[in-house]
């Protein structure tokens, strides 16, 4: 079984993902990381998604799907993937749906929900490290990555004029896609604005039905 990992930009769904992951031996897709390391190689991908990626736009439906399906096609049928980052409007999930079907793999949804006030000022003051990509909250105030000892920095397209895009986006692209999920009867909803820890037990407890 895949997971589809849904969640407001500044959900925290980078870290339950991580969680989910571990517990349940998936093999995370982010599809924001494999453009950023396109971006940083500077790969003739790389160099076609910058100024969406970077000014908060989407990047192009068959551009996305081109990518996911190259995944799917050499991953091991066994291996469970969770998605995070796709699908982001309706064509995304359709076009994904046909693949999973077409790779003979089956998912469901999770969303970590959160307000639009609370993602804003999460993402105003996170911090990422260029190095492993790990994502720190506020909450984490030291300057290196505990993780790898790397430099904590502020993400390019953490402003506020892309934030509130990306958001705006996420509201009328992505919403409508959550809900075909639910309207299938494959979704699973975990509160978001509870402290780290007791988001990751929800989502762990609420998941495990899947995987047993």
């Amino acid at each position: 079984m895949d997971l589809i990992l849904f969640g407001m930009q500044g959900s925290g769904k980078g870290t339950q993902g991580k969680a989910l992951a571990a517990k349940y031996n998936l093999k995370v897709f982010d599809i924001g990381t494999e453009f950023r390391k396109e971006i940083q190689m500077g790969t003739p991908l790389g160099l076609k998604i910058k100024d969406p990626v970077e000014s908060g736009h989407l990047v192009d439906d068959e551009i996305v799907m081109n990518v996911v399906e190259d995944v799917l096609a050499h991953v091991d049928p066994n291996q469970p993937l969770l998605f995070d980052g796709v699908p982001r409007t309706l064509s995304q999930v359709e076009k994904l749906l046909e693949l999973l079907t077409k790779f003979g793999r089956d998912a469901f949804a999770v969303n970590i929900k959160i307000s639009e006030e609370e993602g804003t000022l999460r993402l105003t003051k996170r911090r990422i490290c260029p190095d492993c990509h790990g994502i720190y909250p506020p909450s984490y105030t030291a300057d290196t990555c505990e993780h790898c000892g790397g430099t904590l920095i502020t993400r390019t397209d953490d402003n506020p004029e892309s934030i509130h895009r990306r958001i705006e986006n996420y509201k009328k692209q992505t919403v409508p896609v959550i809900k075909t999920f639910y309207d299938r009867d494959r979704l699973i909803e975990v509160d978001g604005e509870q402290p780290i820890d007791v988001v990751t037990k929800e989502a762990l407890e609420k998941v495990g039905y899947l995987f047993n």
